[in-house]
Parts: structure tokens; C-alpha cells; sequence
């Protein structure tokens, strides 16, 4: 089997890099790769670099995630998140190539408290979130083999991430202000990952297996939630914090305004995925226990 991999140098990319491997022949791409076109701001390099290397699975990790930066270049995340993911189903399409592909909780509009379906009515709040939908919908209009993952609150060890940026601040500072309405679940790049590679395996046994997921891990938290864990976690682990337990404060979205509004329910209900690819995903701290472990260790 040959894989075709756009967004290597990703969070998510990177993992893939990993749990593709023992499926095949991995040809992993990146936005400034020499060899092959891996910028997705180009429709027609993207096009050939398919016909050239003509892959039995296309994953496509790339994407315009900046998602109040995009509020104000509008045209590049929808290339990049639209357009052409569009261009490279069609050419898995002609080519009887699998499209596996990743989109998020922010094509809905957040509203009310009980996880999304796949089914529910989309309502994007923000360009990020319209572009994603746009994409997924270009997808589904091919006519190509494909599994689209809806996934939200993504981190890995490597890179930045919210778990290094609340130890970084609860060092330096004698409080924190954390984001509480907001409720969703962290979710590991390599979750998703390790997920990916063995919908692949289903998929070349079982075509029937074609559609949109929601995978996200276990359980639901907010993001003061999130940071009271890995606070705890990393005092529990010897690491001294300038700021103490009482003093992490849980605040609402407004006290902090952004430029894109963001979902308060990211809740997303994983039934689907995990009855047809017969899964059991495990909740969101054992991930972002085993990521703190790592981290914390270096």
C-alpha cells in the first residue's frame, strides 16, 4: 500500500508518520517539501503531485488552524481548508484512491449541553469553522472513498499546547484566569493517529465503512478543568508553581475576546465510530497524563 501524507510537520502529521509505517510506503509531505508539491495554496501542485505519485490512500493532516488569524485572511483558510481538500478528492476519486481526512467541533455553533452527531445541523460561528464545513462538503460532493474525523481540542508532547502554556504561566504568575464555559475534550495527536491507521486497515477490508466520525477521547472537561489537572499533575510531580491550587480562577468567554468565537458545547458523541470500527476510547486524562509524563521528564 502506498500512502500520500499532506502535513507531516503538524501535530497530528507527525503521529501519522508513525502509525502509517507498518500499512506501507509513507511519501509525507509538508508545505515547503522540494520533491513533491505539499503547499495546499497550490491547487494545481497538489493535483499533480497525486497523479505522480498515485497513492492507494491519501491523508490530508494539513489545514489553516489559526483560527482568529483567519477572521482576517479569509481567502487563505478557504483554500486551504476548502478548496483544496476539494481538489485532492477529486483526484482520489479518479484515481479509486481513500481520502482520509480531519475537520472539527467548530462547524457546529455550540449551543446547548448534549454531545453533537454526526447528523445534528451544522451553524459555523467563525471563518475557521466555515471554511472546515466547506471542506467536508467538497469531500462528500466528490464522489470519492472517504472518512472525514471531526475531532476538537487537539495537543501533542510535541510543539506548543495548552498543558505547556498553563505550566509556563502558573511559574510566573500568583493567579490564573481559566476559560470555564467552554466544554469539550482534549485529544491527543496520537489518538488520533493510532485511530486513523486502523480505520485504514478497516477500510481496505470493508469499503462499506465510508462516512463522517466524531473522534474525540473519553469524557468532557473545561478548560479550567484542563488546567486544575495538569496543574496537579505537575505538583504531584515535584514541579514547583508559583501560583497556588485556590488560586486558579475559573472566568467566563467574555473575559477574554477574541477575534473568532468559539463553541461553547465541543462535546461530540463518539458512538458511531466506535461501533463500526469496534473501538473503545479512553478518557481524556489518561492522554494528557502520558503527555505531561513526557514533557516533564525532559
Amino acid at each position: 500500500m502506498k500512502i500520500l501524507l499532506f502535513g507531516k510537520g503538524g501535530q497530528v502529521g507527525w503521529e501519522l508518520q508513525r502509525s502509517l509505517a507498518p500499512l506501507g510506503e509513507v511519501v509525507a509531505l509538508d508545505f515547503d517539501s522540494k520533491e513533491h508539491c505539499g503547499d495546499l495554496t497550490d491547487l494545481e501542485g497538489i493535483a499533480q503531485t497525486i497523479r505522480d505519485i498515485a497513492p492507494d490512500v491519501i491523508v490530508n493532516a494539513a489545514a489553516h488552524t489559526a483560527v482568529d488569524k483567519a477572521e482576517s485572511e479569509p481567502e487563505l483558510a478557504r483554500t486551504i481548508n476548502a478548496l483544496a481538500p476539494g481538489v485532492i478528492a477529486q483526484e482520489a476519486q479518479r484515481s479509486n484512491a481513500w481520502l482520509i481526512h480531519y475537520s472539527t467541533d467548530y462547524v457546529f455553533d455550540g449551543s446547548g449541553e448534549e454531545p453533537w452527531l454526526e447528523t445534528d445541523p451544522i451553524g459555523p460561528l467563525s471563518v475557521y469553522g466555515s471554511t472546515k464545513l466547506e471542506g467536508e462538503q467538497f469531500i462528500g460532493q466528490s464522489g470519492c472513498k472517504y472518512i472525514i474525523f471531526r475531532t476538537s481540542w487537539v495537543y501533542a508532547a510535541r510543539g506548543g499546547n495548552f498543558a505547556k502554556t498553563m505550566l509556563r504561566l502558573a511559574q510566573e504568575r500568583d493567579k490564573l484566569n481559566v476559560i470555564d464555559d467552554q466544554i469539550g475534550a482534549p485529544t491527543g495527536a496520537d489518538l488520533l493517529a493510532d485511530v486513523t491507521a486502523h480505520a485504514i486497515r478497516t477500510a481496505q477490508q470493508t469499503p462499506e465503512v465510508a462516512g463522517l466520525y466524531h473522534l474525540v477521547a473519553g469524557g468532557e472537561t473545561s478548560w479550567h478543568g484542563y488546567a486544575s489537572f495538569v496543574l496537579d499533575y505537575a505538583r504531584k510531580a515535584g514541579i514547583e508553581l508559583k501560583v497556588p491550587p485556590e488560586a486558579t480562577q475559573a472566568v467566563l468567554t467574555s473575559a477574554f475576546p477574541t477575534a473568532a468565537r468559539r463553541p461553547h458545547n465541543s462535546r461530540m458523541s463518539t458512538k458511531k465510530l466506535q461501533q463500526v470500527f469496534d473501538l473503545t476510547l479512553p478518557d481524556w486524562r489518561f492522554g494528557v497524563a502520558r503527555m505531561l509524563a513526557e514533557i516533564l521528564d525532559k
